[in-house]
This record gives structure tokens, C-alpha cells and sequence, in this order.
């Protein structure tokens, strides 16, 4: 199976930004970022603990390759990052522009946040919705 790019990926649903009940202070619970370059430099959700800054829903949203051209427009894509912080518990949400340039580093660190949460799930294994039986017991 080969690997779509990142923002062909439509998630069902979607996540709202920050937490509903609460006033957002627009200084934690939702930010937005200017590239990926000063998300991952400026915050610990890239190279902090992942298990505290628990990462539970991404999206791409790339508004050039949207498939109806009446939506389509030149803004740049955006990455969209939902997050539990365990111990507070707080719910924080990122939005970060991003290109193509930056998916395959965006990937790798996805993988990572894929294992921290599969491991809170192991117990129950539950294979990937989207994987035959036959990929899963590979």
C-alpha cells in the first residue's frame, strides 16, 4: 500500500479549536503558527514528552487542492493539531502553516505520536479501519 500525502487525508468528522466551555486566553489553548519551523522550535509539543502532550487528531487542510474549485484558494495549507495536556488536563489546539516541503518531517513525527497513543491502546488492539485484516497480522 503506498502512502497518500498528508493532506489527501480526510479525517472523518472534525475537532473544535481550544475548549468549548472555557474562554480561550488565545495564548495556549489555540495558537497559530506561521510555518512548521517555529511551531517545532518554539514549543515542547515537538520534542517534548509525548505521553503529557498527548496529540490525538491532526488535519491538513490544503485549500489549492481542494477538489471543488469553487473553495479553492491560494491561502498556504495548514496543519491542524488537537492536543490533551494529561496532567493539567487541558485541551489545546495548533494550527500551523505549512508546504510540501515540510510533510516528510511532519510525517515522521506523526509516526511518533501514532506510537505514543497505539501504546495507550494496545491492550485492546484494534487494528487500523483502513487496513485489511491481512496488513494488520503482517
Amino acid at each position: 500500500m503506498s502512502e497518500r500525502h498528508l493532506w489527501e487525508v480526510d479525517h472523518p468528522y472534525y475537532c473544535g479549536e481550544a475548549t468549548w466551555y472555557r474562554r480561550s486566553d488565545g495564548d495556549f489553548d489555540h495558537v497559530r503558527w506561521p510555518s512548521w519551523a517555529e511551531f517545532r522550535d518554539s514549543t515542547l509539543f515537538v520534542t517534548g514528552d509525548r505521553d503529557l502532550n498527548l496529540l490525538f487528531r491532526w488535519d491538513w487542510h490544503s485549500p489549492r487542492r481542494d477538489p471543488d474549485p469553487d473553495l479553492r484558494g491560494d491561502r498556504p495549507d495548514e496543519l491542524e493539531l488537537y492536543f490533551v495536556v494529561q496532567r493539567k488536563p487541558i485541551l489545546c489546539s495548533h494550527y500551523i502553516n505549512v508546504t510540501d516541503e515540510d510533510e516528510p518531517e511532519v510525517r515522521a513525527w506523526l509516526r511518533e505520536c501514532a506510537a505514543t497513543i497505539s501504546a495507550i491502546w494496545e491492550p485492546i488492539a484494534i487494528p487500523a479501519a483502513h487496513l485489511s485484516e491481512e496488513e494488520t497480522t503482517q
